[in-house]
């Protein structure tokens, strides 16, 4: 009975160890990179001289590089194999795996899924992995006799091997022991990454901790506010990581007086074009940056602030900010996206726009927080306008260079109330995505009638126009000396022009009523303008000319809508059309001043 106990105690002393012991896992970490691609390059780099290479995404976002897996012990004894032959960074350590996420190495394979390992493989691309299906027993028992069964040696179970950490008393000694300089550069890494806002001054006061914390927590760490020497290590390492994959480094633009950290491996200098600097994308990258340099005041930043929102590169949609001393524009749609900022100290206007594609938006978020943190203004200086020979076209807008985004078509309109409704003409509403007011104010359509080719907009924000059009009440009269005012060049000139004639006839063409023939020369871009007398007085406004059976019509032959038509529509939107009460002719500039006020540059953009 004996014998039989005896027997079947070694059965469970041999099997149950060794079916636990074949669910523990340890991997020899040996490195860690933040993109996918970095990681992907390493772990083919290591793969030609091991074939147990693995790599998972981390819960922190890196991507880990391991061997394995192993059984505990294995894995301790190839990591100081390892070590030292020098054959892998003195850094790596033993990882349980419990950070171990989803699987990038190998391809299509999950290596969290293959057999634990008991021992090394050979270091080559050709060797081939056995699983170890059962523990190895050190030396063979004494020969067993029909009397007695030698009682198997007690085996012992290997402990999990957890990597070290410090425990919060260890890591506020190792911090105690920091020098300044060193407390600063962790308190710059916690700025560089976005997680402190305050003085570089090494002082760890409540602040730095809630940024650490802040850190603590982003990585998946236990949010202590002190950070261990490992963590400093991480955020040290990440940011060079991030530094290296972008080039940054600081430049000085003498010319400009701006010094300022740039992603020099995704940009590179183009060429001067003041007020600004221009650095083209490099090998592809999608990302370009531009300098802005310029002596002003507070009217120059509003200026600035206003052309550079008709760049393509600054898209309508946004958050936006201005304010006395600078300003912000975050912009963006589905093919550009840009940042720009700017402020004015000193009589000079300093700033940058950071301009990307889709496909860099990741390293364009890292070259911001570079930029933001390292942008400062030098030497008291701004670019000089005459560094560079520019045409007469170049200098009108300061914006060679950079394209202009434009409307698809532009035409006039006038104020109808006094808060600021816009009376145009349907021409200018045709297949738009966006229609504007004076090139950036949005409005849209409340009333239109088609057959009279008018159309009331109303701007999204109240406006305060100096003039508001007041209707002439009577019958119009043949010979009546008038003045169009309205954008004849559409967008390309600042302020509408006057144009004058005179009334011809009271009906169209065909004796059409509602409408009026005109003796006056216009343009496309007149279309919507108001109609006046010489008293100020709205007549009406003027409608493309069209010509029916492919006839032509003479240059100096244009139509109006008659004030009735547009009292009409006014009044069926709600509005009570002002009605003209001057009496006597105004003085040129007067009219001049009158009419050009209450007209407005109606824009359509696709």
């Amino acid at each position: 009975m004996r014998h039989y106990l005896s027997l079947f105690a070694l059965l469970l002393v041999i099997l149950s160890p060794v079916g636990a012991r074949a669910q523990e896992r340890a991997w020899v970490q040996i490195e860690a990179q933040p993109t996918l691609a970095q990681a992907e390059e390493r772990a083919r780099a290591y793969a030609a001289a091991f074939t147990d290479v693995a790599g998972f995404r981390m819960s922190s976002g890196w991507y880990a590089i391991a061997l394995g897996p192993y059984t505990p012990d294995a894995a301790l004894a190839r990591l100081g194999e390892l070590r030292r032959d020098n054959l892998i960074p003195a850094d790596s350590f033993i990882a349980g795996g419990d950070l171990f996420r989803q699987a990038f190495w190998p391809v299509g394979a999950d290596p969290a899924a293959a057999p634990v390992m008991g021992a090394a493989p050979d270091i080559t691309t050709d060797a081939t992995v056995a699983p170890v299906e059962t523990a190895a027993i050190d030396a063979p028992a004494p020969e067993a006799t029909p009397e007695t069964v030698t009682e198997p040696a007690p085996v012992v179970e290997p402990q999990p091997v957890v990597e070290p950490q410090e425990t919060l008393a260890e890591a506020q000694r190792s911090e105690a022991a920091l020098s300044r300089d060193e407390r600063m550069a962790l308190q710059e890494a916690l700025q560089w990454f976005g997680f402190y806002n305050s003085a570089i001054d090494g002082a760890f006061g409540r602040g730095t901790r809630a940024s650490m914390s802040a850190w603590q927590e982003a990585k998946g760490h236990e949010p202590t506010g002190v950070m261990t020497t490992k963590q400093r290590d991480q955020i040290f390492a990440e940011k060079n990581a991030i530094i290296a994959e972008l080039g940054l480094e600081p430049i000085t633009e003498e010319e400009a007086g701006i010094e300022v950290t740039l992603p020099l491996a995704l940009v590179e200098f183009d060429h001067y074009e003041p007020p600004f600097v221009h650095f083209a994308e490099k090998n592809g990258s999608g990302m370009r940056v531009v300098l802005i340099s310029e002596p002003g005041d507070r009217a120059v930043l509003r200026g600035l602030y206003d052309i550079l929102q008709t760049l393509e590169v600054v898209p309508p949609a946004g958050e936006r900010s201005l304010t006395d001393r600078g300003f912000t524009i975050d912009a963006a749609n589905d093919s550009i996206a840009s940042h720009s900022f700017a402020e004015l100290s000193g009589g000079l206007i300093k700033g940058y726009i950071l301009i990307w594609e889709p496909k860099a938006a990741d390293k364009a978020g890292r070259a911001r927080a570079a930029i933001e943190a390292s942008f400062k203004t030098i030497g008291g200086r701004a670019l000089d306008p005459g560094l560079v020979s520019l045409d007469d076209a170049q200098r009108r807008s300061l914006l060679a260079g950079m394209e202009v985004r434009k409307p698809r078509l532009s035409r006039s309109g006038f104020f109808v109330s006094a808060n600021g409704a816009v009376l145009t003409t349907t021409e200018a509403l045709q297949n738009c995505s966006r229609i504007t007011l004076d090139r950036d104010i949005e409005a849209k359509i409340t009333a239109q009638d088609d057959a009279s080719g008018l159309a009331l907009l109303t701007p999204n924000k109240q406006l305060a126009p100096r003039h508001v059009a007041a209707f002439e009440a009577k019958d119009l009269r043949v010979g009546t000396e008038v003045a169009l005012a309205g954008y004849s060049y559409e967008d390309a000139l600042p302020s509408p022009t006057l144009t004058f004639g005179a009334l011809e006839a009271t009906t169209g063409l065909a004796g059409e009523t509602g409408i009026a023939r005109l003796s006056l020369t216009s343009l496309p871009g007149d279309a919507g303008g108001p109609v006046v007398d010489g008293t100020g007085a709205v007549l009406g406004m003027l409608i493309p000319a069209t010509a029916t059976d492919g006839r032509v019509l003479p240059a100096e032959v244009s139509f109006l809508a008659n004030a009735g038509s547009i009292t009409a529509l006014l009044r069926q939107a709600g509005i009570t059309p002002a009605t003209a009460s001057r009496q006597g002719a105004l003085p040129p500039e007067d009219l001049t001043d009158l009419a050009t006020s209450m007209t407005v540059l109606v824009s359509c953009w696709e």
